[in-house]
Order: structure tokens, then C-alpha cells, then sequence
């Protein structure tokens, strides 16, 4: 299908729940495939994906790849619906989630400086928080909290949920109050259950342990560091400055007109996904922090060592990060990211040489997403091999990740 797509669109190309079954082991971080025995880019790959992106519906798509021989970049697609501008690679928009893997990074770095340590009890540096001192600052970076996702009720409802919260502006203790009305999902430790209130008390954490806004800490220590010039945490503003890309969300009945869902706060996010960002950045983000730029060699096994998310023996969560087992055997840590109008993918090897950043302008659009992280496929594994139909090897499609439903960082109605 996605071939099919490739050929009839002209791309425009540019250069409290009772306790579940004991969690898997974390599987330590494994030892990466050498650039020599990597397989070239599938770039023709990529552009499929960011087709059938753009005709399951998201006005416009991107991505660029970034390796030992330099960098490609591919759009499809606009990025304005009004004016019809083209997509444009240099671009920024909303990054959603991946902001959990920038929040990680500045928890990390205070582990590192013995501000706290990863399996103390939050309320030892937050007394009183949370009714349960068995949580540890670990089990909120690994989602094992079990904390509840306040995001599931506040946008049950896609559209009236977002615009109610379009322009808020919340305290973190509100977003924590939000998810401590509701029953927990887990007791701490026993599973995986993805939740922004996690990083909403890994914002507070960070405030606390620095004395300075989340903001401050992003920029002194990741943004200026790696020189990301397009990146910025400007919670609570509405705008995203300079060359961006509108964001767009449909809404839950078949038909209704897609919402511009661009400017907004964030604030019901904030250090969960509030992060503004483009490919370019989020490619070094990701290769530096792999290179060993960012954290210690101590810290990076502590953040690559990961557990199982589901059961297809392909998506693992180590700390803050996302580890992607694709079909050719490349392990691949990232982050994907849902914000209201995006869906982005930023990943890299665990070498860092290297990295993809992909985004299509839509939300609340599942099958939108699951395109779009048909590009780690092709950018990581390069073309798939011709499989004769006497053979009885594997289908070239086993373990292929663009063959799975994209994991939701929010609640999804298509």
C-alpha cells in the first residue's frame, strides 16, 4: 500500500488497580551494530511513509536523517493549510513527548552532581506529594509509578477537552492533583503504564533540586550546550517564533472540519511535552546524548536499560527513553512525541552515527502516526530484501514496526 501511495503522490523534496504479574527483566543495553555492516538509508522508503502519512489525512509530513555520510531530508505536503506553504525542513513545531527525554537528560545530570539519587522515594525531596513513599524518581522515568494519566479525562473528548485547556495555565501541583483523583494503575515498581503526570513530577523535581525554572535548566544545560538554536521551552506563550510549521487535530465525528491546534500553552504538559524543537536539533539532540555528550558512561547504561512496553518483543522504555528493536536488528533510543496538531519521531543509534527526526502536522489520527514511524524502517534498515514466493524464510515485514499500531502518548479516537 505504502509503495502504491509512493507512486501516485509527487512528493515535494528538499535536501488503585490490583497488582499485575511481575514486570520483565530490564534487558541491558545491547552492543550496536558498526557503521561499516549499516545498510544505506531507504530514502525512497522514507518519502513512502511520509506519502501515506499525508494521504491518511495530516496536511503535510517531514524527516531527516543524519549519518556518516551526511544528511538527507525529505518533505511532503504543507505546513500551512491556509496559504498552502510547502513543508519546509527547517521548520519548528511542538515535539510533544520527546520533551521527556530532554526533562530525563537534566535529572540525570543532577544524579550525577548527588543532588538525589535514582531509587529514593520522591517525597524525599518533595514531602508530602504523593500518598505512597514507595515511589521512587526511577519509577516516574520508567512510567512505573502508577501514577494515573490525567490526560485520559481531560481530552476523553478530543476538541472541547483541548480548547478548555487551549490557553490554561497550570500549576504542576495542579496536573499532580489531577492524576491523584484518579485510581492509581499499578503499584510502584510492578509494570509499565505510560503517564504524563510522571514527568509532571519530574518538572517539579527539577524546580525544586535547581531553584530555577524547568526552563532555565533546559537552556543552560541542553540548549546552549549543543548549540540548538531552534529550540525553546517558552511556557506558558501561546506562539511558536519564527519559521514553523500549523498544527492540526481532527476531531473525534468522521467529517468534522480539523482544528488549528498551533498555538497553545502547553500547560497541561509543560516538562511532560511542552518543548518547541526542529529535525536539525532533534538529530543532534539525539546523537549527542548517544555520544556520550550529555551524561556519564554510568548514567547512559542507567538510561538504555530497558523493559518491555508490550508484547511484540520490539518497544522497550528505558529511562525517559524509548528503545525500537526494527527488523533488520538495529536497536534504535528515542522518543516519539503527540501534541495537539503533531506527531514527531526522534531516534538515533545507540552509537549515535545515526539519527532520524520525523514529523507529520495531525493528531488524534493514529493511522497518521503509524505511517510516519514507517521511516525508521526505511532510514535505519535501508530497502527490504525481494523474498521469493517459494520461500519459506520470514516474511521481509516480521518485526517491522510501520507493520504495528503507533504507541499513543495521548488518548486517541481514530
Amino acid at each position: 500500500m505504502i509503495a502504491a501511495l509512493a507512486a501516485g503522490v509527487a512528493p515535494a523534496t528538499s535536501a488503585s488497580a490490583a497488582p499485575q504479574a511481575p514486570a520483565a527483566a530490564p534487558q541491558a543495553p545491547a552492543v550496536p551494530k558498526t557503521a561499516d555492516t549499516a545498510p544505506a538509508p531507504d530514502m525512497e522508503g522514507v518519502v513512502a511513509a511520509l506519502n501515506a502519512a499525508v494521504a491518511n489525512g495530516a496536511p503535510g509530513a517531514m524527516a531527516r536523517f543524519s549519518g556518516p555520510d551526511g544528511v538527507r531530508s525529505r518533505t511532503v505536503g504543507v505546513q500551512d493549510r491556509v496559504n498552502g506553504t510547502p513543508m519546509d525542513v527547517r521548520s519548528r513545531f511542538r515535539i510533544g513527548s520527546v520533551s521527556k527525554t530532554f526533562s530525563t537528560v537534566v535529572l540525570l545530570q543532577l544524579v550525577q552532581e548527588g543532588r538525589l539519587t535514582l531509587d529514593a522515594p520522591v517525597d524525599a525531596y518533595l514531602p508530602g506529594l504523593l500518598p505512597d513513599d514507595r515511589i521512587t524518581v526511577r519509577h516516574l522515568l520508567t512510567h512505573r509509578s502508577g501514577l494515573a494519566d490525567y490526560t485520559d479525562p481531560m481530552f476523553a473528548n478530543t476538541v472541547p477537552g483541548f480548547e478548555s485547556v487551549r490557553n490554561r495555565v497550570f500549576t504542576y501541583q495542579e496536573l499532580v492533583d489531577l492524576s491523584l483523583a484518579l485510581p492509581r494503575t499499578t503499584e510502584p515498581g510492578v509494570s509499565y503504564k505510560y503517564s504524563n503526570a510522571n514527568f509532571a513530577v519530574v518538572g517539579m523535581l527539577i524546580e525544586k533540586l535547581t531553584g530555577r525554572p524547568v526552563a532555565d535548566a533546559y537552556q543552560r544545560r541542553i540548549f546552549k550546550p549543543l548549540k540548538l538554536r531552534d529550540t525553546s521551552y517558552v511556557h506558558p506563550e501561546t506562539r511558536i517564533a519564527g519559521r514553523h510549521v500549523s498544527g492540526y487535530l481532527y476531531p473525534d465525528a468522521a467529517g468534522d472540519p480539523l482544528v488549528d491546534s498551533t498555538e497553545q500553552t502547553v500547560s497541561w504538559a509543560q516538562s511532560a511535552g511542552a518543548v518547541i524543537s526542529s529535525p536539525a536539533d532533534l538529530n543532534t539532540f539525539t546523537r549527542a546524548l548517544m555520544r556520550g555528550r550529555l551524561l556519564s558512561p554510568a548514567m547512559m547504561d542507567a538510561m538504555t536499560t530497558v523493559t518491555p512496553t508490550d508484547a511484540t518483543g520490539t518497544r522497550f522504555y528505558g529511562l525517559g527513553l524509548r528503545r525500537y528493536d526494527l527488523s533488520c536488528g538495529t536497536q534504535v533510543y528515542g522518543h516519539t512525541g503527540t501534541v495537539q496538531g503533531f506527531y514527531t519521531y526522534a531516534f538515533s543509534t545507540r552509537d549515535g552515527r545515526r539519527s532520524l527526526s520525523a514529523m507529520a502536522n495531525s493528531s488524534n489520527r493514529g493511522v497518521v502516526n503509524t505511517a510516519l514511524g514507517g521511516t525508521l524502517e526505511a532510514a535505519f534498515c535501508g530497502k527490504k530484501p525481494v523474498v521469493a514466493p517459494s520461500s519459506r524464510a520470514a516474511s521481509p515485514s516480521a518485526g517491522d514496526l510501520s507493520a504495528l499500531p503507533a504507541e499513543r502518548d495521548l488518548p486517541e479516537r481514530h
